[in-house]
């Protein structure tokens, strides 16, 4: 398969007590954290390419822009959908919108990432 913009990718979750602010640490109301948002956007990216990038190749996030609209408490259900919009190189620009069961927008935003040689990048860690 080819890194083209249209690839999607969708994960949902019911929002457990480990997903909220209080306990990630951003808030103290017990409802879907942003920084929990955006992990799920960012796994609903990775999920859109996987099937094309290459052996020894994954994606690294560089850049991201949420917004956080709704308040979701514990046990509702968000599903977060992301999609490929341009393919630059090996820069990959997505858009990803969150809804939860009533069908509101929780969220939404853009995520950057870039393909790079598994191998390579972890080799510069250790430099």
């Amino acid at each position: 398969m080819e890194l083209t913009p249209g690839l999607r990718a969708e994960v949902e979750i019911v929002v457990a007590e480990a997903d909220t602010a209080v306990h990630v640490g951003s808030g103290d109301v017990p409802v879907l954290a942003t920084p929990r948002l955006l992990a799920l956007a960012e796994a609903a990216t990775v999920e859109a390419v996987r099937a094309c990038l290459g052996d020894g190749e994954t994606s690294v996030g560089t850049r991201a822009e949420v917004r956080h609209r709704v308040a979701t408490p514990a046990g509702g259900r968000v599903t977060v959908t992301a999609e490929l919009r341009d393919v630059d190189g090996t820069r990959l620009a997505f858009a990803f919108e969150a809804v939860d069961e009533q069908g509101r927008v929780v969220g939404d935003g853009r995520i950057e990432r870039a393909v790079v040689g598994r191998e390579g990048f972890l080799s510069r860690l250790s430099r």
